[in-house]
């Protein structure tokens, strides 16, 4: 029984048996985790592969060498099928981050700890591979051209396969041959944590620490892929730019950094990464049920999506599999319940500021009144803001155009944050005197600048003029 074999090897190296022995959540590893407390507390692991428990024992007395934030093995079998390491407690980076991860609003304190992460990652990836033997890496020793064919068909079997998409194996083997091919020549000797991500980071007063699974000889792009694009992460753009620089700036210590070329040959390893994870949720969640595996598949799906508004033309096959993979109902009506849509509405201040039909309590509300009015002249009289002589008397006069550039600067900034943060409902009202010209104008520019720039859905009122339309959202 694998409690009592712990319960042992405790007894040998304290000689007292632990006050409990308490199984700890396992993840996505087929080892089993265990706490025992007494003095001292320590995490007992079984595994049921010795050669992967023989790893991880190398790998952490090497990183051990190396002044690396890992936990001690204390103790181990003689068969290596059981151990005890030092009890990093229970906080998981993931779970430090979490009010970040549900509202996209990273406060200063996580931005913190992912920033250390960050920087402690090139040690990791040089200062771990000086001197390793890479021969103790399970299953395999390095990152090739046949484990990124692997992975890539684990994608394919596991999560593709089981949607019931129909596609063309042959094209899209072909393509994944290029992608080899185009990984491959980012080939180098360092260490490649192969899961680098938030569940894998501990903290421990403060700082992070390594709960690593395995590794083996890899490029660099692989791990700052898999930690900056962990899915269910949520990490918004602004702040994956913030630690990529933090990455690059640390790198700097390890060898030279050409910018342009690293970013180029990342965004490949990005959606080698994305396709790998997929598979894996799709083994982990559709086959054995794990729940947390299947609730990050929508994310991986909307990075998945970023990721194809820039083209990859070395596989022009797979970008269109992946393409319509992303266009299936079963994330498509995922997809819509998250997606933001804006209301911009005209109106007259003496008809009263509409409500907001969301119940998100309304939004912007701007007033037009300030803007010469073209209303004030007879022959503007029988014309709205959609009519060229209103639209040629505003933009002449030019204080509409100073107007909305002020809009546009908030209401932009907005609607950015409310995308990444996954907000649905955004109300934006323009008013006037008779809710006709210069409101009439600055609702339908302002609606047709936020479909054009940002993608969005955009339900536009003229009100007073019982006028609608719809700019449908840009996949």
């Amino acid at each position: 029984m694998i409690t009592e074999e712990l319960k042992k090897l405790y007894c040998t190296y304290t000689g007292h048996e632990p006050e409990t022995i308490e199984e700890l959540p396992s993840s996505g590893s087929n080892r089993r985790y265990f706490r025992l407390t007494g003095t001292p507390t320590l995490i007992g692991v079984s595994g049921t592969s010795l050669e992967e428990n023989q790893a991880f024992l190398y790998m952490a007395d090497h990183f051990r060498k190396k002044g690396l934030p890992v936990p001690q093995v204390i103790a181990k079998s003689d068969n290596d099928a059981f151990y005890l390491q030092e009890d990093l407690g229970d906080t998981l980076l993931f779970n430090a981050i979490e009010k970040g991860r549900k509202t996209s609003v990273f406060d200063e304190e996580e931005k913190q700890l992912l920033r250390k992460t960050m920087r402690l990652l090139p040690a990791v990836q040089f200062s771990g591979a000086d001197g390793m033997d890479f021969s103790y890496c399970y299953p395999q020793s390095e990152f090739n051209s046949r484990s990124i064919l692997w992975d890539l068909n684990y994608f394919k079997y596991c999560f593709l396969k089981a949607t019931g998409m129909e596609f063309q194996e042959d094209r899209l083997e072909d393509d994944f041959q290029k992608m080899a091919d185009v990984l491959m020549r980012s080939s180098s000797a360092t260490f490649m944590y192969r899961d680098f991500q938030s569940r894998n980071v501990m903290i421990k007063e403060g700082e992070p620490w390594l709960d690593f699974q395995g590794g083996r000889k890899g490029p660099v792009y692989y791990d700052v892929a898999s930690f900056l694009w962990q899915a269910k992460a949520n990490y918004p753009e602004s702040l994956r730019k913030e630690l990529l620089k933090e990455y690059l700036d640390s790198l700097c210590k390890y060898q030279p950094v050409d910018e342009k070329y690293f970013y180029a040959q990342l965004r490949h390893f990005v959606l080698f990464r994305t396709m790998q994870v997929l598979g894996a949720y799709g083994f982990r969640g559709y086959f054995e049920k794990k729940p947390h595996f299947i609730q990050s598949v929508p994310f991986a799906i909307e990075n998945l999506r970023q990721l194809l508004q820039e083209p990859y033309p070395e596989y022009p096959y797979l970008c269109h599999v992946l393409k319509e993979l992303t266009e299936l109902k079963q994330f498509t009506d995922d997809l819509q319940k998250r997606r933001l849509v804006v209301k911009v509405t005209s109106f007259a201040y003496k008809k009263g500021i509409p409500e907001d039909s969301s119940g998100n309590g309304g939004g912007f509300v701007f007033d037009c009144r300030a803007v010469n009015n073209p209303g004030k002249y007879d022959r503007y009289k029988p014309f709205t803001g959609l009519d060229e002589p209103v639209i040629r008397f505003l933009e002449d006069d030019g204080e509409i155009t100073t107007f909305l550039e002020h809009v546009y600067g908030l209401v932009d900034a907005s609607v950015k944050r409310y995308m990444e943060r996954g907000f649905t409902n955004l109300s934006i009202c323009f008013g006037c005197t008779g809710g006709q010209h210069r409101s009439v104008y600055s609702a339908q520019h302002l609606a047709e600048h936020l479909n054009q720039k940002f993608g969005v859905q955009v339900n536009l009122m003229h009100r007073e003029q019982n006028i609608e339309q719809t700019f449908k959202a840009k996949s």
